[in-house]
């Protein structure tokens, strides 16, 4: 597990409180697991967010999804679309290993529920992939259900974060990516409600990399030797970034939907201009209630009106946006497939805490 990062402090993202640990775990019931292969070429892994303790098929929980770019390979998002629920818990991967993490949750699901598939519908997988083909042997097909099983089981309120799990072979602007997470506290019809995220960062290219409105990309690749060309003309972007959001608000299907659209804002803030290759997927669920499977009305909390819900909006915003920064800022340099390597931001820009006080706007 990554340590913390001495700019943590410089670079909160927004203006709203965190929550105690500043995760996706501040939200009651939501867990985290990794499971991390760092084997010379295989630099990969799988990621798991439980929305709660229990079986989620037995239990759903209301989700919504927003397809910000859609470059992506991922399982299960056309039935949540559809129904508005989940019905596993969310995986992350890389591209080449959804096929394997999709059968484990359906074989665990099973195993939980023998009727699934027979006298039960079939139970619908959810895994979220991107592409770490730079760093991890991709065609080695290292991820197997077994792995997903091991991350399921290593699931916890204490979320690692950097190169880790899924995120261990990512690059997010020609740094070291990989997981991310944050959370934001916010007021609604005078309640107070949590918004985690968590994201998996394999997405954009250095000059685009924008911190608290500091061009730090550009300062960094002027640095290199390399600098006139790629300002100049940089290569496309072909990565991708994966967000999770999880609340306690009572939402349902379609005011979470468009609570995930509010991802792109904070994705933006950091340099991302969605591009043509670039996968950008947001999710969100709420954790206010349940549906059980076998339900033959559905009773959830009061619903916030549509009117209340512009400080969750901000909270989505500044919760992805930090855990867009955090993942930069947990993550490791790693060696990979050919001696690949992608550094970490803090070791790209050592001077990263004075560059940011010497650039940073002064308002006042």
């Amino acid at each position: 597990m990554a340590t913390g990062s001495r700019f943590d402090g410089a670079l909160r993202g927004g203006v709203l409180p965190t929550g105690a640990h500043d995760t996706i775990a501040d939200v009651p019931g939501v867990t985290v697991g990794h499971c991390t292969l760092a084997d010379g070429p295989v630099q990969t892994g799988v990621t798991v967010v439980k929305p709660h303790p229990g079986d989620v098929y037995r239990s759903k929980v209301p989700a919504g999804a927003a397809v910000i770019n859609g470059f992506g390979k991922s399982v299960g998002l056309v039935q949540v679309d559809e129904l508005g629920t989940l019905e596993t818990p969310i995986a992350l991967t890389n591209t080449f290993g959804v096929g394997a993490v999709a059968q484990a949750q359906i074989r665990a699901a099973i195993a939980a529920n023998p009727a699934i598939g027979r006298d039960w519908p079939t139970v619908n997988p959810l895994v979220f992939e991107c592409n770490d083909g730079y760093l991890n042997d991709i065609q080695a097909f290292a991820v197997t259900a077994a792995h997903y099983d091991e991350a399921c089981r290593a699931a916890s309120r204490d979320v690692a974060r950097g190169a880790v799990g899924a995120g261990r072979g990512m690059s997010c602007f020609d740094l070291k990516g990989g997981i991310g997470s944050a959370s934001r506290v916010a007021v609604a019809a005078g309640h107070m409600y949590t918004v985690g995220a968590l994201v998996l960062a394999n997405f954009g290219r250095l000059p685009m990399l924008t911190l608290d409105g500091v061009p730090v990309g550009r300062i960094a690749a002027a640095r290199a030797a390399r600098a006139a060309a790629a300002v100049a003309a940089p290569p496309p972007e072909q990565g991708s970034i994966i967000m999770v959001l999880a609340t306690d608000a009572p939402l349902d299907a379609r005011q979470l939907s468009r609570l995930a659209r509010r991802a792109a804002a904070g994705l933006a803030r950091t340099g991302s201009v969605y591009g043509h290759g670039s996968g950008d997927i947001a999710l969100a669920f709420s954790t206010a209630g349940t549906i059980a499977h076998d339900a033959r009305y559905v009773s959830l909390p009061a619903l916030l009106a549509d009117s209340m819900l512009d400080p969750l909006f901000a909270a989505a915003a500044d919760s992805v946006e930090r855990a867009i920064v955090d993942a930069l800022l947990q993550a490791v340099t790693v060696t990979g497939r050919d001696g690949h390597v992608r550094q970490s931001l803090r070791d790209a820009v050592p001077d990263l805490d004075p560059l940011l006080n010497a650039h940073r706007p002064n308002y006042s």
